[in-house]
């Protein structure tokens, strides 16, 4: 196996694991492709020398990318990935797409050289907005698509239709449609169910809506989403798994299941409900 390496250089706690990795791949002669500013952020440290591993791509030629950080660095990672598998190594905060914490990443590279671990293929939605220049926002998410307004500007108008049916007019802060994936995210921040990834469902959330009416709804994957948004002369905000730029008024954006999958490693120890206990802190509070 080759080993991509990918991280969040702004978090100090990935710097020590990072330079333990290395040095454990080199000495079992595991080979490695180290992003850029990872090799260069070991040698300013005085680490681990792995100069002659770094690259620009470093899901190039790699079978398993491992991305240390969060669920955001891991975001980044499988928007580069090609259908490369991704492991998780937790040095965030709630960490749901994160499979391994840091301490566990040698364990884990062993599981996975001794054919233990697992893939699983988690849908992606695709995304098309009538503007020509989106900046570098992505074509499709993992996680969520949102529309949002823009810093202290007032509520903005969504029409959202299904399959060319009238879902509803939301007067809200915004809307975050988001894949299973997702729904531990922003989606569930603003009162969205979790969706399981095997349900391979989408839920549309709205944010912070005029009327306590407009609830969460779940959609089938196979369904196809236009947003139309109207606002009172303001931009509004469009993102794609957090990368944003801003929209005038009258824009439309269409969701639907993209065919893209992002491949996520799994462990042979977890299980996903195991995991949202333990993030959500489920079942610690007694019984009563």
């Amino acid at each position: 196996m080759t080993y991509g390496i990918t991280g969040n250089t702004t978090k100090d706690a990935l710097w020590e694991p990072l330079d333990a990795l290395v040095r454990w791949l080199g000495a079992q002669g595991l080979p490695y492709r180290l992003a850029r500013p990872l090799a260069d952020g070991l040698a300013e440290r005085h680490l681990a020398d792995a100069s002659a591993h770094a690259t620009d791509d470093p899901a190039d030629q790699a079978d398993v990318l491992l991305s240390f950080g969060g669920d955001g660095t891991l975001l980044r990672t499988a928007h580069g990935a090609d259908g490369i598998p991704i492991l998780g190594v937790n040095i965030g905060r709630l960490g749901f797409l994160t499979k391994a914490e840091v301490a566990e990443v040698q364990s884990a590279v062993e599981a996975i050289e001794a054919g233990k671990t697992g893939v699983e293929e988690r849908m992606t939605l695709a995304v098309e907005v009538d503007r020509d220049d989106l900046g570098d926002v992505p074509a499709w998410a993992l996680n969520d698509v949102v529309v949002d307004k823009s810093g202290t500007t007032s509520m903005i108008q969504v029409e959202a239709t299904v399959d060319g049916d009238r879902l509803n007019t939301y007067w809200a802060d915004g809307l975050v449609v988001a894949t299973p994936t997702g729904s531990t995210a922003y989606a569930l921040s603003v009162g969205g169910p979790i969706l399981t990834p095997g349900t391979e469902t989408i839920v549309v959330a709205p944010i912070a809506p005029h009327t306590l009416t407009a609830r969460p709804i779940v959609l089938p994957c196979h369904a196809e989403l236009a947003l139309r948004v109207e606002t009172r002369g303001h931009p509004f905000a469009f993102a794609c798994d957090g990368v944003s730029t801003l929209l005038g008024g009258g824009a439309t954006v269409r969701i639907r299941r993209a065919e893209r999958v992002v491949r996520l490693v799994t462990l042979p120890d977890r299980d996903y409900f195991g995991t949202i206990r333990d993030k959500l802190s489920w079942g610690q509070g007694g019984v009563f």
